[in-house]
């Protein structure tokens, strides 16, 4: 186990090929005031350009996993709100185009309730598992607000537009089975089961071929856009390059023809 990065908010925990990120304001839901915003940039960074980074786990540390937005604080800033959303907004922004665009593979792991800023920053990952006990709310339009954090983007997708209003306008609490059937989960484990289970997928994605997921997240990204022609442009340049230029492709060419298991490096 490698020593712990020091960062204010977010606990970042690297054993092998494999990076933990706890945010760990558990006194206070883990909301995402501008430290815990920063400190998620500074760990994104980390992740997305360190080689030896083959997987991320994002968990909370505490009872919930991010309670949304650090409300109290908006209140305080009184007329300055809007600013202060802004400075927020920007590094928690930055640091969710990292996690998502790295060729890391993100699993999240839903500890508790994940509300507004929460909710959203779960929809960012690659694959989601959550406690059973885990609740699922976007609550912006609660307080007047409008959704952040990906939210906006990544709800409509996976549940449609119909269904995005529902959760963006009505703002009910899903239980966990609830979200999994909506297609917002990729599964539901009991509450002690989660971390392990976690690390189970991360440690499954980080034998992988690294360049290839991040070819396959960014290609699934640019889908939402593309022309059936230009997506097919993009698939023929990244199979090729693959192909072309790295030992996973060739390894895992060779064990399929000689019947075998391949031994990916992330090269």
């Amino acid at each position: 186990m490698e020593p712990r990065m020091s960062l204010q908010t977010v606990e970042i925990t690297q054993d092998g090929d494999i990076v933990t990120l706890c945010l760990n304001r558990p006194d206070a839901a883990n909301a995402v005031d501008l430290q815990m915003a920063r400190d998620l940039l500074t760990a994104a960074e980390h992740c997305a350009t360190s080689p030896g980074v083959r997987a991320v786990v994002l968990t909370g540390k505490g009872k919930m996993f991010s309670g949304g937005g650090d409300v109290p604080a908006f209140v305080t800033a009184g007329d300055g709100a809007g600013a202060l959303l802004r400075d927020i907004t920007t590094p928690l922004h930055a640091a969710i185009s990292r996690l998502v665009r790295m060729d890391a593979p993100l699993v999240v792991a839903v500890n508790g309730t994940a509300a507004g800023a929460g909710f959203s920053m779960a929809l960012a990952g690659d694959v989601v598992i959550a406690a059973a006990s885990a609740k699922f709310t976007m609550a912006y339009t609660k307080i007047g607000l409008s959704p952040d954090g990906s939210g906006s983007f990544y709800l409509p997708r996976l549940v449609g537009l119909l269904r995005a209003k529902e959760l963006m306008l009505l703002n009910p609490v899903l239980s966990a089975e609830q979200a999994l059937g909506y297609g917002l989960l990729t599964e539901v484990v009991a509450d002690d089961a989660l971390a392990t289970r976690a690390m189970e997928i991360a440690r499954q994605l980080a034998a992988g071929p690294t360049l290839a997921y991040g070819k396959v997240k960014r290609l699934l990204a640019a889908s939402h856009h593309n022309t059936l022609e230009q997506q097919l442009a993009l698939e023929g340049d990244a199979i090729s390059t693959l192909g072309g230029t790295t030992a996973d492709a060739r390894e895992g060419l060779a064990a399929f023809s000689e019947r075998r298991k391949p031994k990916f490096t992330g090269r």
